[in-house]
């Protein structure tokens, strides 16, 4: 005969085949996520890539400071320390820890110790009553060590705790995402800011070369050379030129404020802000690299793949549930009723229970195979959702290196603009006061001359601004591609096995 303890075994493992065969009932077949998340790295930059240059590193997580503006740097360093929306993002990594913490704890052995002491008053009706104790007072005490242990043999509270861990990460990335906007906010608006006062230097040299014109028409006129109309002419346009200084000094003062509220800061503070003295000598450059690693660096991707990896982990989970549960559960005490209120600690009051619990599915209406095709078709969802952040990312990165690209060549013809117009302007002037040209002649060239210098004045804007969203759209030098999941955490189990075997 065979030994009884082997008979028990045999036994115990006979009646989880059997539960393994019986949970049959209810399958997860032809349940599962359509999505690839491979499919993303076919994706291309195209003509803008092979046109930039590729000898070049990716930005520093302070890029910033290659507009060499020590203003500027302080100000986001301010901003970092102070602002609302980098705390905001910093608890929300806080509340996802502790979340995974939580879900992560499920795993562990679970240990717990209860205890009463109750003093009861037995009812005397017939009835209801507890015979002879009737109409008595008893202790009712007890005290129990319980420890309990889910064998997790299929992974399902494993892959629960990564998918809250991965979820973790992702709110990381984001936190990253949201100090790159934060910057890239501050960044373009500290370029208006510059611009602004650029403008009024050209509005108020326009001014003056006005006043200095309405001067020469005076003298003109009173050695009996000009007409009243053209006085009247050269003094029209001084209020107007007044008014768009006024509205320029309104723009500087707004800015201030702006500046001030996204470093976390009153708008009184603004007050503090001098003119920037913004200068970019370096040139816009890539790296030389696959497509998927030219993006790879961007929160928003990192933070993208880690919400694929997290729902690819809630279908392993809802997969799990197809199958038994097997708690091991124990517990130690001492339990008694009636006698002293210290009685129940006696020995011969231990009491004690250790099993297994086991949970199998049978029949559930359908509850688990609508979760697993819910998770599916949330995993669905966050592939498509970062297909689209990869799209995102490219069109950003292209955009401005056509950008750049363009802007340079803008501003060489700008300049040249410039230097005609300043010359078609010296000349007109001059032979205005030899009695050559008339006054409208000198109007118009200095119109175009100062139209001119605005062009060139947006155009160094615009140049700064495409630098400084060439460095967000490549990422802001705040990740490296490894901070996000591996390929092959990207997919469901199955799914993973299934594209290993082919």
């Amino acid at each position: 005969m065979l030994d009884l303890s082997i008979r028990r075994g045999l036994g115990v493992c006979g009646v989880f085949v059997i539960f393994a065969t019986i949970a049959g009932c209810i399958s997860s077949r032809g349940l599962g996520p359509a999505a690839d998340p491979d499919a993303a790295e076919d994706l291309s930059l195209g003509e803008a890539t092979r046109a930039a240059r590729q000898d070049a590193a990716w930005p520093d997580s302070d890029w910033w400071q290659v507009l060499h503006d020590p203003q500027l740097n302080r100000w986001i360093d301010t901003a970092l320390a102070r602002s609302p929306s980098l705390a905001e993002a910093r608890a929300r990594i806080r509340q996802s820890m502790a979340y995974a913490g939580l879900t992560e704890s499920e795993e562990a052995p679970q240990l717990n110790l209860d205890g009463q002491l109750r003093r009861h008053q037995w009812p005397t009706d017939n009835f209801y009553g507890p015979g002879e104790l009737a109409d008595s007072r008893t202790w009712d005490n007890n005290l129990a060590l319980g420890a309990s242990y889910l064998l997790d043999f299929w992974g399902r509270e494993h892959n629960r705790t990564e998918a809250a861990l991965n979820r973790a990460q992702a709110s990381v990335a984001e936190a990253r995402s949201v100090q790159l906007s934060l910057v890239d906010q501050l960044v373009r608006a500290y370029i208006r800011f510059s611009l602004y006062y650029a403008q009024r230097d050209v509005k108020r040299s326009l001014l003056k070369q006005q006043r200095h014109i309405l001067e020469l028409v005076e003298k003109r006129l009173d050695g009996g050379l000009g007409t009243e109309l053209e006085v009247t002419q050269a003094r029209a346009p001084i209020p107007a030129m007044r008014q768009e200084l006024e509205d320029l000094d309104e723009k500087i003062q707004l800015s201030r404020n702006e500046l001030a509220v996204l470093a976390g800061r009153s708008p009184a503070a603004g007050s503090a802000l001098h003119r920037p003295a913004l200068s970019l000598t370096e040139a816009p450059v890539i790296p030389e690299s696959i497509p998927l690693a030219l993006v790879g660096h961007r929160p928003d991707v990192v933070a993208s793949r880690w919400r694929v990896a997290a729902y690819a982990r809630d279908i392993d989970a809802a997969r799990a549930d197809f199958y038994p549960n097997v708690n091991l559960a124990a517990s130690v005490g001492f339990s008694a009723v009636q006698g002293g209120m210290l009685d129940f600690l006696d020995s011969d009051k231990f009491t004690y229970s250790a099993g297994p619990v086991l949970s199998l599915p049978v029949f559930d209406g359908g509850a688990r195979r609508s979760a697993l095709a819910g998770k599916s078709a949330e995993y669905d969802v966050a592939v498509a959702g970062y297909r689209q952040t990869l799209l995102n990312a490219l069109r950003g990165i292209s955009d401005q290196l056509v950008r750049l690209h363009s802007l340079d060549k803008q501003q060489a013809m700008a300049a040249e603009a410039v230097a005609v117009a300043q010359e078609s302007y010296d000349l007109t002037l001059e032979a205005y006061e030899g009695g050559l040209s008339d006054y409208l002649d000198v109007l118009n060239t200095e119109q175009n001359l100062y139209k001119q210098k605005l062009v060139v004045e947006r155009l160094v804007a615009s140049r700064l601004a495409a630098h400084a969203e060439l460095q967000v759209a490549l990422g802001g030098g705040l990740m490296s591609e490894a901070a996000g999941p591996e390929a092959g955490r990207l997919q469901p189990a199955d799914e993973a096995a299934a594209n290993d075997g082919r």
